[in-house]
């Protein structure tokens, strides 16, 4: 611990000024240390405060900390305070779906605009006092009281006591779930604030949240389907960076891809999320051809070294390095230049989630670069048992045949194409006749028993473990597959409660619960489908090269034949011979003996003699 830091946690209490808390920033001291000493200092911070970090350069995270402080004795205070938390939730009326919802983001009738301005005090001076009934639900939630307040304002709503306040018992509903770890059910009650319009008072707190929130739920697609309906214009500065990087993804994914890197490009430099939008800047670059410029961005988010709040968040911007050096390399792979996309392939990590399919696609250039035996040798990493449970690289086989036909070893190619259609025709198979059962407008609505068939093993299939790794490598499914889990971890939380909060506000939360769980399951549902026509087109375009590599293999078995007869007194002299292939001294040559060991993997080289005469 530096000294700096040490003399910010153990000295006595004292005014904490800007500068103190930019020196703490400026020499590194972790993000949440500089925030646990503001929170601990007990000081009441001004406007003038804020500006001073503003202009300085703070972290978010600080003036976050600063006006979370400044809120504590100001309503709405208690909405900064869960500004970076992270809640969800769900309604139990009926309702339409919130797929359909268009009300979201637009501004109440009965609001106006100048209900967003801070008037530097309690919200009663534009709300009016609280009535008695009211102020106790929030005192209780003051007070870390969460079932207590959560069951007050259950009552409230439910006797449909005060209208006119409607909107601000939606949000401490929101808070007090949100605290009790309930972050499904938070998540519906802020949705609901949002529904209230931009002119309602809380949305710009509520908005945040949501962007918090879908840290633990790990789904971001309600939040997406949220900002797309509020105008940037309206986004809350404490939440701004997430807002604009969400709905840069969103354009995205509708290939509206300048808009997207223009609305990417507004994230900030000082944002978590700035390599994030970086990455996806090269992905778009890429995709218009702009190969200097994605060189570019992919090189500075492979150089980061941006730190992270969590674990988690710090093992996902690893990720996204290693991604950006396997894009780097498919960069030099598309325009032919294949060395140099095997020196970038050799710089994703053996650590690397990302490490067998950058050697996956190195064999391509080893066989482009006509290095049969170390395209062999490369795919016999990939195939090892290492990666047997997590990697499905049907490509591999097919580049392993092509490659043996490459030296004339027809048998190894007719050996390998019959190992490929034993293991993959069957998978093909079912996966036709899935798309087939919901491909029509009756059966899409039916996508959530997709669902359950291979998430919930409600059937049985042919398709193997692999397959679902490689689906679940899409951000969209894997998300929605861990919001529904949270949602079983949600009710047995429910379960666990007093039984007087349990027969009144659990039982609304288990039917949130339950109609969000249909919902999900039928955007999951869709999303594996969606996921499924893309492998199997991928699968039959592999069975198809497989076919015309057989009928290769017969033209090129006739030709051989052919070569034979006219040359009959030839006589193959190396039939029975050991040889000792000749290897270079900086290197041990070790022979495969069918073993793998972890350390030898990605150095294979076959010793294959080309059969082409």
């Amino acid at each position: 611990m530096s000294a700096l830091l040490w003399l910010a946690l153990s000295a006595p209490a004292h005014a904490l000024t800007c500068d103190e808390v930019m020196n703490m920033v400026n020499v590194n001291v972790p993000e949440s240390i500089v925030v646990q000493t503001i929170e601990d200092s007990g000081e009441t911070f001004s406007a003038d405060f804020v500006r001073c970090l503003t202009n300085e350069g703070a972290p978010d995270g600080v003036i976050a900390a600063v006006k979370r402080s400044i809120s504590k004795n100001s309503a709405p205070a208690e909405e900064e305070e869960a500004e970076e938390e992270a809640p969800k939730s769900s309604k139990s009326s009926s309702r339409e779906s919130f797929d359909k919802e268009a009300e979201v983001g637009k501004r109440s009738k009965s609001s106006s605009k100048s209900e967003l301005t801070d008037k530097g005090g309690d919200d009663e001076e534009y709300e009016g006092r609280d009535p008695e009934a009211l102020g106790d639900c929030i005192k209780q939630y003051k007070a870390k009281k969460w079932q207590s307040s959560s069951l007050c304002l259950h009552d409230l709503m439910k006797e449909n006591a005060f209208p006119d306040k409607e909107t601000k018992i939606l949000y401490y509903m929101g808070l007090s779930l949100f605290d009790g770890g309930m972050y499904h059910s938070a998540q519906y009650y802020f949705i609901e604030v949002l529904k209230k319009g931009t002119g309602s008072a809380y949305f710009k707190y509520a908005l945040p949240k949501l962007v918090a929130i879908s840290a633990y739920t790990g789904d971001r697609s309600d939040l997406e389907r949220v900002v797309a309906k509020v105008p940037p214009e309206e986004f809350p500065r404490s939440a701004r960076n997430n807002l604009y990087y969400l709905l840069g993804v969103r354009l995205y994914e509708q290939d509206k891809l300048s808009d997207a890197k223009k609305m990417l490009g507004q994230v900030s430099e000082k944002s978590d999320l700035y390599t994030r939008a970086k990455y996806l800047e090269g992905v778009i670059n890429h995709k218009q051809g702009k190969l200097k410029s994605a060189h570019k961005a992919f090189t500075e988010v492979a150089r980061t070294n941006a730190e992270a709040p969590t674990l988690q968040e710090l093992q996902a911007l690893d990720r996204l390095r290693d991604l950006s050096v396997l894009n780097i390399a498919r960069i030099y792979y598309g325009i032919e230049s294949y060395a140099d996309a095997q020196t970038y392939y050799g710089q994703v990590p053996r650590d690397s989630v990302y490490w067998p399919e950058a050697q996956f696609e190195s064999a391509w250039a080893s066989f482009m670069r006509n290095d049969l035996n170390l395209t062999l040798g490369q795919i016999l990493t990939v195939e090892s048992p290492y990666f047997r449970e997590t990697e499905f690289v049907p490509e591999a086989t097919v580049l392993k045949a092509l490659t043996y036909f490459n030296l004339c070893a027809f048998s190894d190619v007719e050996r390998t194409l019959l190992e490929f259609e034993q293991t993959f025709t069957p998978v093909h198979t079912e996966l036709k006749d899935v798309l087939k059962t919901y491909s029509t407008d009756e059966g899409k609505e039916l996508a959530d028993q997709a669902y359950e068939r291979y998430f919930e093993g409600k059937g049985d299939t042919t398709i193997p473990k692999p397959v679902f790794a490689r689906l679940l490598r899409d951000q969209e499914l894997a998300g929605l597959v861990s919001h529904l889990g949270l949602l079983d971890r949600e009710e047995e939380l429910i379960g666990a409660q007093k039984t007087q909060w349990k027969n009144a506000v659990g039982e609304s939360l288990l039917k949130i619960i339950a109609e969000s769980r249909e919902r999900l399951k039928k955007r999951a549902g869709r999303a594996l489908l969606r996921n499924m026509v893309d492998l199997a087109k991928q699968l039959g375009d592999l069975i198809g090269q497989a076919q015309i590599i057989r009928f290769e293999v017969v033209d090129a078995r006739r030709a051989d034949y052919t070569y034979r007869l006219q040359n009959i007194d030839m006589v193959d002299t190396s039939k029975d011979v050991d040889i000792d292939f000749a290897t270079s001294p900086k290197f041990i040559y070790w022979p495969f003996n069918g073993e793998f060991w972890k350390d030898e993997l990605g150095w294979y080289r076959y010793t294959e003699q080309a059969k082409c005469k």
